[in-house]
C-alpha cells in the first residue's frame, strides 16, 4: 500500500494522530522531491483531520494551501479533493450561500472528470445546504437524485448515507422541521 491508501485507512480507523504523522512527513517528502501531487495529497490528508477536529479554520488553510499547490500543476483532478473540503468547511461553518456555490463548482468539476461517484457525494452535502437554505423541495429532488444514481451504477458504498436523505419524507408529511446532522460525505 501506498501513502493515500495507508493514510485512508488510518482515517477511516479514526486514528487521526497516525494520520497527521504519516501526512506530515509525506508533505516534508513531497516538497523536497518537488512532487506536487503527492503534497496536495499531504495537505488535503491535514485538513481532513482538522476538519474532523472541528478546526474549521485550519481545515480550511490547510485545503486552501493544498488548492495552491494543485493549480501550479495545470491537473484539474487534483483540485478536487481540495475543493471539497473547502466546501465543506463552508457548510460546516454555516455560509451556506458559500457552500452551495462550492458544491455546485465540485459537481461540475467531478462530471468533467467522468467521476460518478464524486458528483453523487457532491450532491448529496448540496443536498444538506439547501436544507439549510430552507430548499426542502430542492433537497429532495438531490437526495432523490442521489438515491437514483445510486442504484442505477450499483454503489453499494453509498446506500448507508440514502437513510439520512429519506429523513426527508416523514419529517415533512408530519409538519416537522428537518435539521441536517452536521455530516460530510467524504469521498475516499
Amino acid at each position: 500500500m501506498g501513502f493515500e491508501d495507508d493514510v485512508r485507512s488510518a482515517f477511516r480507523r479514526g486514528d487521526t494522530d497516525e494520520v497527521a504523522r504519516m501526512a506530515r512527513a509525506e508533505a516534508t517528502r513531497a516538497r523536497a522531491a518537488a512532487d506536487a501531487p503527492a503534497e496536495v495529497e499531504a495537505l488535503y490528508a491535514l485538513s481532513r483531520v482538522a476538519l474532523r477536529g472541528n478546526d474549521l479554520p485550519r481545515a480550511e488553510e490547510l485545503a486552501r494551501a493544498a488548492l495552491e499547490v494543485a493549480l501550479t500543476t495545470q491537473s484539474r483532478a487534483i483540485e478536487e479533493r481540495p475543493r471539497h473540503v473547502l466546501a465543506a468547511v463552508a457548510r460546516l461553518s454555516g455560509d451556506y450561500a458559500l457552500a452551495r456555490e462550492r458544491y455546485l463548482a465540485g459537481i461540475a468539476l467531478n462530471e468533467e472528470l467522468g467521476r460518478p461517484e464524486a458528483v453523487n457525494s457532491e450532491s448529496y452535502n448540496l443536498g444538506f445546504t439547501e436544507l439549510h437554505l430552507g430548499h426542502l423541495d430542492r433537497a429532495r429532488e438531490l437526495f432523490d437524485g442521489v438515491r437514483d444514481r445510486v442504484f442505477r451504477n450499483g454503489d453499494r458504498e453509498f446506500v448507508p448515507y440514502l437513510a439520512v436523505g429519506a429523513r426527508l419524507e416523514p419529517a415533512d408529511a408530519l409538519g416537522g422541521s428537518v435539521v441536517p446532522p452536521g455530516h460530510d460525505a467524504s469521498h475516499d
